[in-house]
């Protein structure tokens, strides 16, 4: 038993992105396969966080990658969960893998509330169709669309992430001053995304200016693998954030 309780006191191996490699570019109009509740239900959440300590998820990272934003602002929002959504198989379980290490490793190393990671979580899902089977309304503060597939062909525009009318279901799910941030290197991306997000009526852009102490905004640049290659590789990015505006009398 001392020696069983021994190995489970150790720090753990994170998980190895070359093992969960997986192709950039995901079908979101495809038929995949997934498991989601008919509705919001409290008792969902408690399996994808054990410790939930009743806080709620309002920090949405759609498309998360491997799921560096969510692990760089985790200590900036204890008291909020945090969840990424992520449609490809392999990534959302090296996600899911990585968070349950750094559980793991904080409890071994006792890190206090704010650090224990215990407000992360991660789903594998498909953010254009099932959003509304597991949040409520006005349940988030902030969405992230970060370095999202551009889809270049006119063909595929359908499948951008930000359209106009997905926009009106992310307003519904955002509350009166959330905010949605945007940033990625193609430029043409950038000015579909923006031009949506003008034209809807519930969203106002926040100058960049206006956001140099804004903690989500100083973190996007660099905290995903996508930033990081834009970075080494010298391209340019283009971010744009957008605030929620209360819905009309």
């Amino acid at each position: 038993m001392e020696a069983e309780n021994t190995i489970s006191e150790k720090l753990i191996q994170l998980p190895q992105k070359r093992f969960y490699r997986q192709r950039a570019h995901s079908n979101p109009l495809a038929h995949h396969t997934f498991d989601y509740p008919a509705c919001p239900a409290e008792n969902y959440w408690d399996s994808v966080y054990p410790d939930r300590r009743n806080r709620k998820v309002r920090i949405l990272d759609i498309g998360c990658g491997y799921g560096g934003l969510l692990i760089q602002l985790a200590k900036h929002f204890p008291n909020d969960l945090l969840c990424g959504l992520e449609i490809r198989v392999k990534v959302s379980d090296y996600v899911k893998d990585r968070i349950k290490a750094l559980q793991h490793n904080a409890k071994v190393e006792k890190a206090s509330d704010s650090e224990d990671f215990s407000n992360l979580g991660c789903i594998r899902t498909n953010a254009m169709k099932h959003l509304p089977n597991f949040f409520e309304k006005g349940q988030l503060t902030t969405i992230f669309f970060l370095f999202p597939d551009p889809h270049f062909k006119e063909k595929k525009h359908k499948w951008r992430i930000v359209s106009d009318t997905l926009l009106s279901e992310y307003a519904y799910l955002l509350q009166p001053e959330g905010r949605i941030y945007t940033n990625t290197d193609v430029e043409d991306l950038h000015l579909w995304m923006v031009d949506c997000l003008t034209n809807h009526p519930l969203f106002e852009r926040i100058p960049d200016e206006d956001l140099k102490d804004d903690t989500c905004f100083k973190t996007m640049f660099e905290a995903t693998e996508e930033g990081k290659k834009v970075t080494r590789n010298e391209g340019s990015k283009w971010p744009a954030v957008f605030r929620r505006l209360p819905n009309p009398e």
